[in-house]
């Protein structure tokens, strides 16, 4: 088979790490928004960089997001104006750093009482003022008729009209594979599959290095490194625990749901958004690859996993909310995947309310131990830039590394493309998409799909394992062409296919396609809501 010398080489990464000469700058323990910025803005620098991540790349909650670059209009109402400012100028940076993967989207906000309509133009327009030359668009007062005209399904009953605003929407696995690329283009080693098990201390007791474990073959794997970054989300105390055994926990876990559903529960292409639900939060009705995200929740539980699962009474909640909004009122049956997400709240104070999570800082966390481990922790996608620049500054320091100044404000991520087709599922490789379609047409057979009302290809799995470093069928099915997420059931048909094209790119045998075909199954059961 052709095999193109941009291929992103695992095992040859592997062999590197293994080298017990080399002294890293960074060693980047996470994979997610968190660390696979904070390397690329490590690698710009110069630095020399190593990222380790236990399972795949955004597999945890980086890859459950609501799809959405924000500003925060919640945070706003909060009072939380200095959160907003932030993230509102890093919305900017994104988008025009990725493109390919960010676009400007249109939000309606139905109203149904008089004092609605001027009372969120005004909150709306100081949201715009906020982000000043990084503004998206105007917010402005609609009538009836132009928000019925926009979201057909929207309930007209008493509806007085509504408040159009802009912000930003995108798909978030597919950003942490395409910063992944990024890393690797600065030079960074970034491997998937390796999980740290112990943390390495010199003599005066400061962290200098790791040991980790090669999760697909069992190789152990020890680093020494200058700088130790904590970037692991929701298993940040994990890594704090090899580090001090009795830190009190520096965070706690609570859970997001969202439903997928077909398109024409919105009926156009802009966006609903809910400002209050009975809950207090707000909640979305977002188009994305041609279906709707509902949700979220925001429910603490107690335990941090990789795949969690919703609960009935979150599954309820949305489609009890949505069906007072939309006149055809979603059900089960409609639901074409659940998925759950959990985000990494910094843990209250003692005697704190337990219950009110939304009450608890979205705003990152950075902090140094006395033994130089750095853990960065909180935040969210819209603000991973900010959070690697701040992190890289404070790592360099406490590791005693020249000072260099940060690149990422104007870096172009892997895939930069202006405006790219959006009506092609292709857009989202950006300037990958010429290299995919020539490979579909070169090879024979590359251009079938791997399931009817689908456009993927066997060509995209092939780009996955060559280029993007997917090593399992829940790899690619999940977050290289997302479709376990728009539908979990038509994912689970098209495992057996896409485990034996990856069998045949790996070199794996029979008993491992089997297996392979088990695991996802297993794990798209979690996704699927029984009817």
């Amino acid at each position: 088979m052709d095999r193109s010398n941009k291929n992103i080489p695992r095992e040859a990464f592997i062999n590197r790490l293994k080298s017990p000469q080399q002294e890293w700058d960074f060693i980047v323990i996470g994979g997610g928004a968190t660390g696979l910025g904070i390397a690329v803005d490590a690698a710009s620098r110069g630095y020399s960089t190593v990222l380790l991540e236990q399972s795949d790349f955004a597999k945890a909650t980086s890859g459950r997001s609501t799809k959405l670059v924000h500003g925060g209009v919640r945070y706003l109402q909060n009072g939380d104006v200095g959160l907003v400012v932030e993230a509102l100028r890093e919305r900017g940076y994104l988008m025009k750093n990725a493109p390919h993967l960010v676009k400007n989207q249109r939000f309606i906000i139905g109203n149904y009482l008089w004092w609605e309509k001027p009372f969120y133009t005004i909150g709306l327009t100081l949201y715009d003022l906020l982000a000043g030359s990084m503004s998206l668009g105007r917010s402005l007062p609609v009538n009836r008729k132009e928000v019925i005209r926009r979201i057909p399904q929207i309930v007209q009953h008493k509806l007085k009209g509504g408040v159009s605003y802009h912000d930003g929407q995108f798909d978030d696995a597919r950003l942490a594979i395409n910063l992944m690329q990024t890393a690797i283009e600065n030079k960074a080693v970034v491997v998937n599959y390796v999980k740290v098990n112990e943390l390495i201390k010199d003599v005066k007791g400061h962290v200098s290095g790791v040991v980790a474990e090669d999760k697909l073959n069992g190789d152990s794997l020890e680093l020494k490194g200058k700088c130790i970054i904590n970037a692991t989300g929701i298993f940040v105390d994990s890594i704090i625990r090899m580090d001090n055994p009795d830190e009190h926990p520096l965070v706690r876990p609570s859970q997001g749901v969202h439903l997928v559903v077909d398109k024409s529960f919105l009926g156009g292409d802009d966006a609903i958004m809910i400002p209050k639900t009975s809950d207090g939060r707000v909640m979305f009705g977002v188009p994305w690859h041609g279906r709707v995200i509902l949700g979220t929740t925001d429910v603490p539980v107690k335990d941090f996993v990789l795949e969690p699962e919703a609960l009935e009474e979150e599954v309820n909640f949305i489609l009890e909310t949505a069906g007072r909004y939309l006149t055809r009122r979603p059900g089960r049956k409609d639901v074409l995947c659940v998925f759950a997400g959990l985000r990494p709240l910094a843990a209250p104070v003692k005697n704190a309310d337990e219950t009110k999570t939304k009450e608890i800082s979205r705003s990152h966390k950075l902090m140094v131990s006395s033994s130089g481990l750095v853990t960065i922790t909180g935040g969210k996608w819209t603000t991973y830039r900010l959070m690697a620049e701040e992190t890289v500054n404070l790592a360099a320091k406490t590791g005693k590394l020249p000072s260099r100044p940060c690149k990422t404000k104007y870096l172009k991520i892997h895939g930069y493309m202006e405006n790219p087709d959006r009506i092609r599922w292709l857009h989202i490789y950006g300037s990958d998409m010429d290299e995919i379609t020539e490979l579909r047409d070169k090879v024979a057979g590359y251009e079938q799909k791997l399931h009817p009302e689908f456009d993927f290809t066997i060509a995209e799995v092939v780009w996955a394992v060559r280029r993007e470093m997917a090593m399992t069928v829940d790899d690619v099915l999940a977050r290289r062409i997302r479709a376990l997420y728009l539908d979990a059931r038509a994912s689970v048909v098209m495992a057996p296919r896409v485990a034996a094209i990856m069998a045949d790119e790996l070199g794996r045998n029979q008993m491992w396609i089997e297996q392979q075909v088990i695991d996802y199954t297993s794990i798209a059961k979690g996704y699927i809501l029984d009817r």
